[in-house]
C-alpha cells in the first residue's frame, strides 16, 4: 500500500460514502500528513484546517456540495474540502500567481457555493440561499460552516436572529476551537464555554419521537411530555442562546469522532428546519508543533514539517507601528491600542504585555472597535485602532457616523495597505485611498519607510486632531531616507520631461524608473513623493507638470478615488493642459499572487513605469 493508500484512491466526495469506518479514519490521517507536506511548501493557513479534517470529511460523507451548498465563514479552513473536491493535485500552486485559491472560489469548482474571506456572514449568505431555494421550489440542503471566533462579529447575530425565526430548513455548523486567529475573548466565548459541559440528550429524544408517532394516542402523548420537558428544562437551566433564537440545538460533538459526526449531521438533515450542529475541535489537531502554538501556525509562510521550525520574519512594518506605539504608551497615558482579533498580526503583542489595562482585543467586531474609538476620544483619551485595510471596510459606516461627524481624534493604523500578496482579492488593501478620502475631516498619511512609520505616527497621534489614517504595507520593504523633510510632499528628484507621483512604498519603484528613463531615455523626470494624500498636497504637483506638461502616478489602490484622480481634477480646475497616464488597479479586483509579481502584472513595477514614462513622453 503507499504512504497515501485511501486518498491517492479518491476522485471526488462521491467515493467517500462507499469508505468503511477504518478507512475513513485513515483518511483522516492521511489528509493531515496531506496538509502539513503541502502548506510546509507554499505556507498558508494550517492550524483551522488541521483542526476541521474529520467535520469537513463528515460533510461530504452526508452532503454533495456539487448541489447542496455549503457556504464557508472567512473561508480560510476550507483546504480539505478542496483536496476532497478534485483538487487535491494542485496543491503546489496554493496562494500561487494563477494557482488555487486560499479561499473558497465557486471558478475553480461547483463544489465551492460563495466566496469567503472575512468573518460572520456566512449565516446570512446561507439563509438567502435557503430562502431563494425555496421561492424557486429547489431541493437542497444548505449549511453554513462558522467558527466560534466569527460569533465576535455581530453580523453572525444579525444572521442568526433571522434564521432561527424564518423557519427554513438551515444548518448552521458551529465549530468550536475556541479560537480565531488568538484565543477567542467576550461573553459569547464563555457561553459556549457553559454549554460544552451540557449532557446531550437528543439521540433519545429522537428515539421517543419516532415511537410516539407509531402509538395510538402517541403524537398528543408527546406533544403534552414535550411541554412538561421543557418547563422542567428552564427550571434546571436556562436553555441556550441558540434554541431562544428558534434553533434545535444538537451538541456538542466531538468535532473528531467521524462516527458521531456522520450521525449527528444525518438527525440536523432531517429535522427540516433551523438547526445549529455545534462541534468542539482542537486547532492544529495532528501536528504537535500546530497544536502547541496554534496562533503561530494559523496563517503560516514555509516550513520545516519535521521539526515546525518556521524562518525568521525579520523586522517589518507592523512590528515597527508595535515599538512605536509602546514608546507613545509610555510618554503619555492616554494612549490605547485597539485591535479585532489581530494582535498578533497588528504588532502588538508586546504592547498588551506592558499596558494591558490600555490594551483592547474586541474580537471580529470592527464597527464596534471604531464607535468604541469614538466614545473613548470623546472622553479625552488617545485610541489607536490597528486593523488591516480590508477589515477597516466593515467599519464605514461607523467612521462616518461616529468618528467623523465630531470631528474626533481617532488615529487608524491601516496595515496591510495595498497589494498584500497571497491571500488575494478578499485582502487586498486597495479601496482605503477612495474612500477614507470622502471621509470629511480625514487625514492620511502614507510612509514609505520604517523611520517615515515611526515620525508620522508619532504626528498623528500627538500632533494632529480629528480622524487621521496612517496608511502602511504588509513587509519590510521600507527603505530609509536620510533626512525626510517629513512635509506633506517631498521632491526627490528633479526634471523637466515628465512628473511622476508616487506614494507609501511604491516610491521605490518609481525611483528606480527614473533613474533609468535618464540613464537609457535622456528622460528626465521630477519625481514627488506624496506623505500626506488626505487632503491632498496639489502644490507641487501643478508647478511640476506646468513645466513638464505631463504627470504619471502610480499606485496600488482602485481607480475610483485615487489620488491620480483627484490630481487630474485638480489640473483641470487650474486649467492646466498635460499629457496624463494613471497607473492603478482600474476597476478590478486582483487575484493572489506576490506583490512583485502583480506589480509586474499591472505595470506598476520600475519596468512598467518606466515603459509608461516613455509612452507618455512620446505621445504628440
Amino acid at each position: 500500500m503507499s504512504a497515501m493508500a485511501v486518498l491517492e484512491q479518491l476522485r471526488g466526495p462521491e467515493d467517500l460514502r462507499q469508505l468503511d469506518q477504518q478507512q475513513l479514519e485513515v483518511l483522516c490521517k492521511e489528509l493531515r500528513a496531506f496538509l502539513v507536506d503541502a502548506v510546509s511548501k507554499t505556507g498558508g493557513h494550517l492550524a483551522s484546517n488541521l483542526g476541521a479534517v474529520e467535520l469537513t470529511v463528515a460533510i461530504h460523507r452526508i452532503f454533495d456540495t456539487s448541489r447542496d451548498r455549503l457556504v464557508f465563514d472567512v473561508g480560510h479552513q476550507c483546504y480539505v474540502h478542496k483536496a476532497l473536491t478534485g483538487r487535491r493535485e494542485l496543491f503546489s500552486t496554493l496562494r500561487q500567481l494563477r494557482g488555487l485559491s486560499g479561499y473558497p472560489q465557486p471558478a475553480e469548482s461547483v463544489h465551492d457555493a460563495f466566496i469567503a474571506g472575512h468573518a460572520s456572514n456566512s449565516v446570512s449568505v446561507a439563509l438567502g440561499m435557503a430562502r431563494a431555494r425555496t421561492l424557486q421550489c429547489e431541493d437542497y440542503q444548505v449549511l453554513a460552516l462558522i467558527g466560534d471566533g466569527a460569533l465576535t462579529g455581530g453580523l453572525s447575530y444579525e444572521g442568526l436572529n433571522d434564521a432561527g425565526a424564518s423557519g427554513e430548513p438551515l444548518i448552521v455548523i458551529l465549530n468550536d476551537n475556541g479560537m480565531s486567529i488568538a484565543p477567542n475573548v467576550g461573553g459569547m466565548a464563555r457561553h459556549l464555554s457553559y454549554i460544552r459541559t451540557r449532557a446531550s440528550y437528543y439521540r433519545f429524544k429522537k428515539g421517543y419521537h419516532r415511537l410516539m408517532d407509531r402509538l395510538p394516542g402517541g403524537r398528543g402523548l408527546y406533544r403534552f411530555n414535550h411541554r412538561l420537558k421543557t418547563a422542567v428544562k428552564k427550571l434546571i437551566f436556562p436553555g441556550t442562546f441558540f434554541e431562544d433564537m428558534g434553533f434545535t440545538y444538537l451538541g456538542p460533538v466531538d468535532g473528531h469522532n467521524i462516527e458521531r459526526l456522520c450521525t449527528t449531521l444525518k438527525w440536523a438533515k432531517e429535522l427540516n428546519g433551523p438547526v445549529l450542529v455545534h462541534v468542539r475541535t482542537r486547532k492544529g489537531k495532528g501536528y504537535a508543533p500546530a497544536e502547541e502554538t496554534p496562533d503561530r501556525f494559523h496563517g503560516v509562510g514555509p516550513f520545516d514539517p519535521d521539526t515546525g521550525a518556521v524562518a525568521p520574519s525579520g523586522e517589518d512594518f507592523s512590528s515597527v507601528f508595535g515599538r512605536t506605539m509602546e514608546q507613545l504608551a509610555q510618554e503619555d497615558t492616554r494612549v490605547c491600542a485597539i485591535t479585532a482579533a489581530m494582535v498578533e498580526g497588528t504588532g502588538l503583542r508586546e504592547f498588551a504585555r506592558y499596558f494591558p489595562k490600555r490594551f483592547f482585543d474586541v474580537g471580529i467586531a470592527e464597527g464596534h472597535a471604531v464607535a468604541m474609538a469614538a466614545g473613548m476620544a470623546k472622553q479625552g483619551m488617545l485610541p489607536v485602532f490597528a486593523v488591516y485595510s480590508s477589515f477597516l471596510q466593515r467599519g464605514y459606516d461607523m467612521l462616518f457616523h461616529d468618528v467623523a461627524l465630531q470631528n474626533l481624534h481617532v488615529v487608524f493604523a491601516v496595515d496591510r495597505a495595498g497589494l498584500v500578496g497571497a491571500d488575494g482579492a478578499t485582502h487586498h488593501g486597495v479601496a482605503d485611498v477612495g474612500y477614507l478620502s470622502q471621509v470629511p475631516g480625514m487625514t492620511v498619511l502614507a510612509p514609505a519607510s520604517f523611520q517615515e512609520l515611526r515620525d508620522l505616527l508619532r504626528r498623528a497621534v500627538m500632533d494632529l486632531s480629528g480622524p487621521v489614517a496612517v496608511r502602511y504595507p504588509r513587509g519590510g520593504e521600507g527603505e530609509y531616507r536620510e533626512g525626510w523633510s517629513g512635509e506633506s510632499a517631498d521632491l526627490l528628484r528633479e526634471g523637466t520631461d515628465v512628473t511622476l507621483v508616487a506614494y507609501g512604498t511604491l516610491i521605490n519603484e518609481v525611483e528606480r524608473a527614473a533613474r533609468r528613463l535618464e540613464a537609457e531615455s535622456g528622460i528626465t523626470a521630477q519625481v514627488i513623493k506624496l506623505n500626506r494624500i488626505t487632503p491632498l498636497p496639489t502644490e507641487l504637483v501643478l508647478e511640476s507638470v506646468r513645466r513638464s506638461g505631463r504627470l504619471l502616478v502610480a499606485e496600488d489602490c482602485f481607480a475610483s478615488g485615487c489620488v491620480g484622480e483627484r490630481l487630474c481634477a485638480a489640473l483641470a480646475q487650474q486649467g492646466i493642459p498635460a499629457r496624463i497616464r494613471l497607473l492603478n488597479l482600474g476597476e478590478r479586483f486582483i487575484q493572489q499572487g506576490t506583490v512583485a509579481q502583480l506589480r509586474r502584472s499591472l505595470r506598476l513595477d520600475a519596468q512598467g513605469i518606466y515603459e509608461t514614462a516613455v509612452e507618455v513622453c512620446h505621445d504628440k
